[in-house]
């Protein structure tokens, strides 16, 4: 896919909507195919329990009934079993994020891609059961956001990483733009030309980036806030100027900061009044929407 062509004036400002409220009635409330991009952050599952009713989704794109087979043939509600024997936690997360993820499903346009963020806790687990859901054919990527910040153990190998799960709507329509995507430095300069290390070389699936500064322009306050450099890999690469961007667990609201500097239309959900004052102090054009009872 090509980007715009140099000299071209940078895309307008694009509208941010911000929803305080149960991400799930708020996504309920979409119409189906409403966005490009989706990219969900949901809470790490750190083994504490969750207070809220589990609700489960039947598989995506089914009729009550019909179980979809994924993963290796085998059923979905098996597979899922067979995992909670496992890691009993597991199952509360899961049925927590799993009629989450259905709704972004149903919300992505058919050339949509769909950005789940999780850690070493969970990745491994949602991809089987992702897979399962979505079909393992729509599954793009994995990409590694690589740190070196935080506490350091001696006792095992630190962990400096997430895992940022990538599935597309349709293998044959989705959209992917390499060439709008910032660059990153070469590694060794020296064995390019000087042409080459001047614009710097496409990223691969693993992405070296600081995290928030506890000092600098990024810097909200939020506890979860991700760094701007991340999100706008993402925009950049998978939604185009004027498309409308979802996020249902807004927080500090870094997608639509990113989005709507690109020139994207953002929604932003999240249930936490600490968020929304924090979104509506990074973007005051945001405009702040009732969201729709639970």
């Amino acid at each position: 896919m090509s980007s715009a062509a140099a000299g071209e004036p940078e895309a307008a400002r694009g509208a941010v909507e911000i929803h305080q409220g149960d991400n799930l009635a708020v996504a309920r409330s979409f119409d189906d195919g409403s966005f490009t991009l989706v990219y969900l952050d949901p809470p790490f599952n750190t083994g504490r329990a969750r207070e809220r009713a589990v609700e489960t989704a039947r598989p995506v794109g089914e009729e009550p009934g019909i179980v979809r087979r994924g993963f290796h043939g085998r059923e979905y509600e098996r597979l899922r079993g067979d995992l909670r024997t496992y890691d009993d936690r597991f199952d509360d997360y899961w049925g927590f994020l799993e009629p989450r993820l259905a709704e972004a499903w149903r919300l992505l346009a058919d050339d949509g891609t769909l950005y789940v963020h999780l850690d070493y806790r969970e990745a491994h687990y949602a991809k089987v059961l992702m897979d399962a859901l979505f079909g393992r054919e729509r599954f793009l990527n994995e990409l590694i956001w690589a740190y070196d910040f935080g506490g350091k153990t001696r006792r095992r190998w630190p962990t400096k990483h997430d895992t940022i799960l990538v599935y597309v709507k349709d293998p044959d329509r989705y959209w992917f733009d390499s060439e709008t995507v910032d660059r990153e430095p070469y590694m060794a300069p020296g064995l390019v030309t000087p042409e080459k290390a001047e614009r710097g070389k496409l990223p691969t699936d693993v992405w070296w980036h600081t995290i928030v500064p506890t000092t600098g322009r990024e810097k909200t306050g939020y506890p979860t806030q991700k760094p701007e450099g991340v999100l706008r890999r993402i925009v950049q690469a998978s939604s185009r100027p004027g498309d409308r961007v979802l996020d249902l667990f807004a927080g500090s609201g870094t997608t639509g900061a990113v989005a709507s500097a690109l020139g994207r239309d953002a929604v932003l959900v999240d249930d936490n009044p600490e968020a929304v004052e924090v979104m509506r102090a990074r973007m005051p054009h945001a405009r702040v929407v009732t969201a729709p009872a639970g």
